[in-house]
């Protein structure tokens, strides 16, 4: 049987920056991907936004690691020479009703100690961009937007640098308690091969895999299923403008329910995009995700994008592409935060499994690697 220190299930941007972490620190690591290359699903269907870490509740995991990420990632694509742009977004309350929500978006970002926050008042906010309709906004500095490929791609270099290693095709079957070598036995199943099954032992296993995380968990012998969340996927569709756009910032409104509204996001060629919105698919599977994006979601879109930006000329959306949140529910309620499981919440050492790592996850990256390369010095 073949061992490794660490294996790390699932290749999108939070696996790849855990297993870099601890291929650094010295360990043998492994990641297995069941897809042919790394960041096929949620890591590649996003908006690509660095975010600044506004928003969460103070003192969540999701506020911790974005805004200490947020640091890092700058830092890290700065070094690495990834393109990025720290364009700024305007946060904006179009009607005088959303200026307590704008306060209490002022106030969380303060108390989540983000940096570069300011205030503006409706003719400061036009004269950053004039076609908004808005009347108090919050401009945040150290949001921006990044390649998330070139970024994988130089986590996935670092990996290799360090004699870590990726296995694409490489489905996970069942994880069991070992007493020989390595605290786990683990039976994996490799598409193509003429003996496509094996075994490979480990001394930890970080369960990262996005919207596959809670049916490996199932697949864990010993874990406790009570404490196995409930997936919960939310689509998120995204239309792009044709033609130029007017703004050179980030567009956000008040948040909604279920996601950050139906916001405007600038590629790193200036190109603008919008969304996403939310669409409810939670009684699907995995597999039986349809990314395709409706076009008759369209009058949805221009109805809420017109609420800042009410000149929007007609005709000019088109459907892009879709992304799905793997949100869960613990007990039957949407759990809003990220789900970080070690020793202490199940009872079983050298176990990982990292539940519901959806945005801020790109941007939280970075931190959420350190943390756990650090739990597995203890």
């Amino acid at each position: 049987m073949d061992h490794m220190d660490v294996v790390v299930v699932g290749a999108g941007v939070v696996g790849l920056a855990i297993a870099r972490e601890i291929a650094l620190s010295g360990k043998s690591v492994l990641v297995i991907e069941k897809e042919s290359s790394f960041g096929m699903s949620t890591s590649s269907r996003n908006s690509e936004v660095i975010h600044a870490g506004i928003y969460y509740p103070q003192n969540s995991l999701k506020a911790k690691y974005c805004v200490e990420g947020n640091r890092l990632l700058y830092a890290y694509a700065k070094e690495r020479a990834i393109p990025f742009h720290p364009c700024g977004k305007l946060i904006v309350a179009t009607t005088e009703q959303e200026r307590e929500d704008l306060d209490r978006i002022w106030q969380q970002g303060k108390n989540n100690g983000v940096f570069g926050l300011h205030k503006k008042t409706q003719a400061q906010a036009l004269q950053i961009e004039p076609e908004l309709k808005v009347v108090e906004a919050i401009f945040s500095e150290t949001t921006g937007v990044i390649d998330s490929h070139s970024l994988m791609l130089s986590y996935v270099g670092d990996i290799e640098n360090a004699n870590g290693m990726i296995s694409y095709r490489t489905k996970f079957l069942q994880a069991r308690r070992s007493s020989q070598q390595g605290r786990f036995s683990l039976t994996l199943e490799m598409d193509g091969q003429t003996d496509s099954t094996f075994e490979f032992s480990c001394d930890y296993l970080i369960n990262c895999a996005g919207l596959s995380a809670v049916e490996i968990a199932k697949k864990i012998d010993g874990l406790d299923t009570n404490l196995i969340p409930e997936p919960y996927f939310i689509k998120g569709n995204y239309f792009s403008l044709s033609g130029k756009t007017p703004f050179k910032h980030l567009i956000y409104p008040i948040p909604e329910k279920a996601g950050l509204g139906v916001h405007l996001t600038l590629d790193l060629n200036g190109r603008a995009k919008f969304g996403p919105d939310v669409e409810h698919i939670e009684d699907i599977t995995e597999d039986t995700i349809e990314y395709a994006v409706n076009p008759h979601r369209i009058n949805h879109f221009e109805k809420h994008i017109r609420q800042y930006w009410p000149s929007l000329p007609n005709g000019v959306l088109s459907p892009d592409y879709s992304g799905v949140r793997p949100k869960i529910k613990i007990a039957g309620q949407v759990w809003p935060d990220f789900k970080i499981d070690v020793e202490e919440q199940h009872h079983i050492a050298g176990l990982v499994n990292l539940y519901g790592i959806e945005s801020p996850g790109l941007t939280a990256s970075l931190a959420i690697a350190k943390s756990i390369s650090q739990q597995l010095e203890k």
